[in-house]
């Protein structure tokens, strides 16, 4: 059976990674720079940067802009699954295990989203529409090539 879209998942992923990246990375930036948005609605609103949100805010600023990007987006997305992780067992978990059963103020769904998002962006990497595919680094780089005359293990002696 073929899928509708199949032939261009590469590029929705691409697609995806971006605008879930930029969204993370707006959270971020509310908490760091009260952008675009200040923290709770008010203007000018900030996190202080040595509190638990605001090291929430570094992660999600540099971790969201690197997913958004498509730089290093493996590492990032393993430490943002980490957080979001982290996010929902201090968050919600404490209040109830389900995330239907809403907490005032937390919206349990969005973090274990994003938690497996990251986690499925950690296994899979930047792809195609990324800094990576451009530079040709990160998970994106090119395998080594064996140079034309060199046998695998040419040039080793191995003692016995």
């Amino acid at each position: 059976m073929t899928t509708f879209l199949g032939r261009y998942a590469p590029q929705l992923y691409g697609v995806l990674r971006i605008i879930v990246g930029m969204m993370y990375w707006m959270h971020g930036t509310q908490k760091l720079f009260a952008w675009p948005l200040g923290v709770g609605g008010q203007p000018g609103a900030t996190q202080p940067l040595f509190s638990m949100l605001g090291a929430a805010g570094v992660v999600e600023t540099v971790g969201g802009f690197m997913i958004m990007t498509g730089l290093y987006a493996s590492w990032a997305g393993f430490i943002c699954s980490g957080e979001m992780a982290s996010a929902y067992f201090i968050r919600q978990f404490p209040f109830a295990f389900l995330p239907i059963f809403v907490r005032p103020g937390i919206v349990a769904e969005s973090a274990i989203f994003n938690c497996f998002f990251f986690l499925y962006v950690a296994a899979t990497g930047s792809g195609r529409l990324s800094l990576d595919s451009l530079f040709g680094i990160g998970d994106c780089k090119p395998p080594a090539r064996k140079t034309a005359g060199t046998a695998v293990g040419a040039g080793s002696t191995s003692r016995l």
